[in-house]
């Protein structure tokens, strides 16, 4: 007989301890990646040829921060870029309007980017609009 299958709990101990952080950053990966979606947001609102971007955090506690919102555009008419950048601070929870940018759609694509910084860590947003 093999000895590992001697020691079954020895085995089952070496097991364990080889799963338990591959679990663990498992876990990590999720809740970070569910955090980030939950975090923030890039809200599209269309009207009148027009549309209007709204970079948002949603809190669930206070928090502050600083924030990037990065917007291309392209189409018929050339391109264009706009950044904007700074600190806010959300009060738990509200969405906090961070930036807003209104554009024309007309044969226009847009791509909308937003950064955002929180006690040292790093959560990014991203939305593309347009191009009929």
């Amino acid at each position: 007989m093999p000895n590992s299958v001697k020691h079954p709990r020895r085995l089952m101990f070496i097991l364990a301890l080889v799963l338990l952080p591959v679990g663990a950053v498992a876990a990590m990966k999720t809740a970070n990646q569910s955090d980030e979606t939950q975090l923030c947001e890039i809200k599209a609102t269309p009207g009148a040829g027009m549309v209007r971007l709204d970079a948002l955090v949603h809190a669930d506690t206070h928090v502050g921060g600083t924030y990037t919102f990065h917007v291309e555009k392209s189409g018929d008419a050339g391109s264009s870029t706009i950044n904007q950048s700074g600190d806010f601070d959300a009060t738990a929870g509200h969405s906090a309007i961070l930036s807003s940018v209104s554009l024309d759609t007309k044969g226009a694509k847009y791509k909308a980017t937003l950064d955002v910084v929180i006690a040292g860590k790093s959560f990014s947003c991203a939305k593309q609009v347009g191009g009929n």
